[in-house]
């Protein structure tokens, strides 16, 4: 599940995503833009910083910016970067494997195997969509947000 944190970092990139070339943005004004609590932001893009997708100069012409094109930028990385594995539960991780404590056998597991297919399923569609498609998608169908 995305946390906040993740959810708050992707809304901090599209923002600075949709800057001219060149141009930086204040912390202060990406979080009253997205309605982001600005300590927690500052917080994700340091995160985001020292994870390399963001370049930031101090000063009152400084700022955060993108540190390279958006279609370079993978979504499944930044989600990882700032949440952790993808996958549901640690043990259908690939790279934050545990075992669970009352399982007999992982390799069985009809839990794990299946969390394993959601895991594949959500990295199949994050680690190929760029922050060039992910702010270019169309907006969701209401009838799927409403359910009707």
């Amino acid at each position: 599940m995305l946390t906040n944190k993740g959810k708050y970092g992707l809304k901090a990139l599209v923002d600075l995503a949709g800057l001219e070339p060149g141009q930086t943005a204040f912390v202060a004004d990406i979080a009253t833009r997205n309605n982001i609590p600005k300590k927690f932001l500052d917080t994700i893009l340091l995160e985001l910083r020292n994870n390399g997708f963001l370049r930031s100069k101090k000063g009152p012409h400084g700022g955060h910016a993108l540190s390279k094109p958006a279609d370079e930028i993978m979504i499944g990385q930044v989600i990882r970067a700032l949440d952790g594995p993808l996958a549901p539960m640690r043990y259908a991780s690939r790279t934050a494997f545990e075992a669970c404590d009352d399982c007999r056998d992982p390799a069985s597991c009809q839990i794990r195997i299946s969390m394993t297919q959601v895991r594949e399923a959500m990295a199949a569609v994050l680690d190929t969509m760029t922050l060039t498609q992910f702010v270019a998608s169309e907006q969701p169908d209401q009838d799927l947000i409403t359910g009707e």
